[in-house]
């Protein structure tokens, strides 16, 4: 019987990692903002737990039109700093939270332990590697899904604005 399972499960190691469809991500972001606005914030953010990313509402500001923008992205905690990945859903586009803060990386997170003020980088060498492993514990299917991507993911450091400067 042992060996069974084992065959089932190298099976399942080759298959690939799914994702949901595409138009059901989208509404699925959609109906988190919406009841994120019904609920004046107090449901659809929650906290990293050990093994779980948490999620933050971003308002950043738009790289064209100078208007805030808000979105929902899922973030960690690496110290003071507050990790995402611009991923766009492993879309082949790059997110537009992530082009507009490239432009303007000055930024509001706001977690459920309130908002802050954050400036935006994209991490680099060693601390890109440290990272994405950390991502990787959350998500074991990450390397997988980066794959799809006909770009590198960017993994996005939001440092509190005062130790920015």
């Amino acid at each position: 019987m042992s060996g069974d399972r084992e065959a089932r499960a190298a099976v399942a190691r080759r298959r690939r990692a799914r994702l949901p469809p595409r138009w059901f991500m989208v509404a699925f972001w959609h109906g988190h903002r919406a009841l994120l606005r019904a609920t004046g914030g107090r449901f659809g953010l929650w906290r990293p737990k050990p093994g779980r990313w948490g999620t933050l509402r971003l308002t950043t500001k738009g790289r064209r039109s100078g208007m805030p923008r808000q979105v929902v992205i899922g973030y960690f905690e690496d110290g003071r700093n507050l990790v995402t990945m611009a991923m766009n859903g492993w879309g082949p586009a790059e997110p537009a939270w992530w082009l507009n803060l490239q432009d303007h990386p000055d930024a509001i997170a706001e977690t459920r332990d309130g908002a802050r003020q954050v400036r935006a980088r994209r991490a680099q060498g060693e601390e890109r590697e440290r990272l994405w492993s950390r991502w990787a514990e959350i998500d074991k299917n990450l390397d997988e899904y980066a794959a799809r991507r006909p770009t590198e993911t960017a993994v996005v450091v939001l440092e509190p604005r005062d130790a920015a400067a």
